[in-house]
């Protein structure tokens, strides 16, 4: 682990100052302390400084200064990263947070988005001109985090991953140069990015296809925990024959009574809405509803609800683990977590892989796997104070474990934490040399670090 000595932080600070207006660079009080908060309130590292950038020169020049004094080098983007790898004990922290803009071409269905915007901000952006975009669940997590580790969502299944939508990049590369990666311009940064993380630079503006969805039905299904195996089992045949129009997301939370209930997450993005209702009804009939709130909505409203579920400051600690299918040896798992949860804010949570994100060929990106398969996220979360939480680590810890006789080598980038070493060495699948090839190109001084890249050793 580098250590940073008070002479390289006030190095670092002067060479700042000099090149980015006063106030934007922090090492205390409360623009430091809102630049430390993250999502996951158990994260309580401490940069050294935090420098608000306001365009990709003054990040190019943070890189630059960083560098030369020696200090490592975050970024903070939406601050969702549940390991905290947006701050480091010491370092520099690039804060884009403040960089939220998104600009929209309704004819040309694009927009432009700052690196710092979220998903909520992308979606809101695109609500009015009846556009959407592909984005993950939570309206808080950023866009461009999302974007270069993967982004599974409600659209995955028709419109592909977040990824998949990438039209171009601004990135600031660790020679504090500037450049575009499309299709044409950095052709190997462009494939590199999709899907190797924010490894390789700082991204500091994306163009993103957006789409034209005029139904959107969502909504919950909730089942007693008594009908768990029977609604689990159905849902297996349910998720093998789902249309690309059709994205379920499911798995196992605390219920109003802090009964363990199963959860039915459906989205439907299909133009026949008649034949969206019938597809909902399936899900229905698996069992007897606790609850069925399934209705038109949109976009930032579905985004908006994972939000108020999942707020900014509990505690938490995830694991993931893919599998191929929704077997009875991973229904059996997810019948465990729900009879062992140590947490009322805990869950589990299935999100399918298919349709369009599992057409485009592996090797198209560096995203390691494009067979159909389901992410599972395991969710401990607990309140700020709890003297369980050693706990409830335990309890994701634990499941992991015992989903990996069942589980696919690797896992997914943006939800592997360090402690994942043998799931990271297949993360990136095929695309594993590759990848590192391109980061010792484009970051030979290893200043980015993100979500977790194999060692070259323990790829080969």
């Amino acid at each position: 682990m580098t250590v940073t000595t008070h002479q390289q932080l006030g190095r670092l600070t002067d060479a700042l100052r000099r090149f980015v207006p006063a106030g934007q660079v922090v090492s205390t009080g409360p623009r430091y302390d809102a630049g430390r908060t993250l999502w996951n309130g158990a994260v309580s590292s401490r940069p050294g400084a935090i420098v608000r950038c306001a365009d990709a020169a003054e990040v190019g020049t943070a890189v630059l200064a960083a560098r030369e004094s020696g200090v490592p080098v975050t970024v903070r983007g939406g601050g969702h990263d549940w390991a905290g790898r947006a701050l480091s004990d010491g370092g520099l922290t690039i804060d884009l947070s403040g960089l939220r803009q998104v600009t929209v071409d309704p004819e040309a269905r694009v927009a432009e988005v700052a690196g710092g915007a979220t998903a909520a901000d992308l979606a809101a952006a695109a609500q009015p001109f009846g556009l959407t975009a592909a984005t993950g669940t939570a309206g808080s997590v950023g866009m461009a985090g999302l974007t270069l580790g993967g982004g599974c969502g409600p659209l995955s299944g028709r419109f592909g991953l977040a990824l998949d939508n990438l039209l171009s990049a601004e990135v600031v590369l660790a020679d504090g140069s500037v450049v575009t990666a499309d299709a044409e311009r950095e052709q190997e940064l462009f494939w590199a990015l999709r899907g190797g993380g924010g490894n390789l630079g700082v991204v500091t503006s994306m163009r993103v296809r957006l789409h034209a969805v005029p139904t959107l039905l969502s909504g919950m299904v909730l089942f007693g925990w008594e009908q768990a195996a029977s609604v689990l089992a159905g849902l297996a045949d349910v998720l093998a024959g789902s249309p690309d129009e059709l994205t379920v997301q499911s798995g196992v939370l605390p219920g109003p009574d802090g009964r363990p209930v199963v959860f039915l997450s459906p989205t439907w993005s299909g133009d026949d809405a008649a034949a969206g209702e019938r597809a909902l009804a399936r899900l229905d009939s698996l069992g007897t509803p606790l609850v069925s709130q399934v209705a038109p909505t949109t976009m930032p409203e579905m985004l908006a609800a994972i939000d108020a579920q999942f707020p900014f400051g509990r505690h938490v600690e995830i694991r993931t683990r893919s599998v191929p299918s929704l077997t009875s040896g991973v229904r059996d798992v997810l019948s465990l977590a729900g009879a062992t949860l140590t947490s009322p804010h805990s869950a589990i949570s299935l999100h399918s892989l298919h349709g369009a994100a599992a057409r485009v060929p592996v090797t198209d990106t560096a995203f390691g796997n494009r067979d159909p398969h389901l992410m599972i996220e395991i969710i401990a979360q607990w309140e700020p104070g709890d003297t369980r939480a050693a706990e409830h680590r335990t309890w994701a810890g634990e499941l992991a474990d015992v989903l990996e006789p069942e589980a696919l080598p690797g896992g997914y980038p943006n939800l592997l934490g360090p402690e994942a070493a043998a799931q990271i060495a297949h993360a990136y699948g095929p695309n594993t040399e590759r990848l590192l090839t391109a980061k010792h190109r484009y970051d030979p001084y290893h200043v980015f670090n993100a979500t977790p890249l194999p060692s070259p050793s323990r790829a080969r």
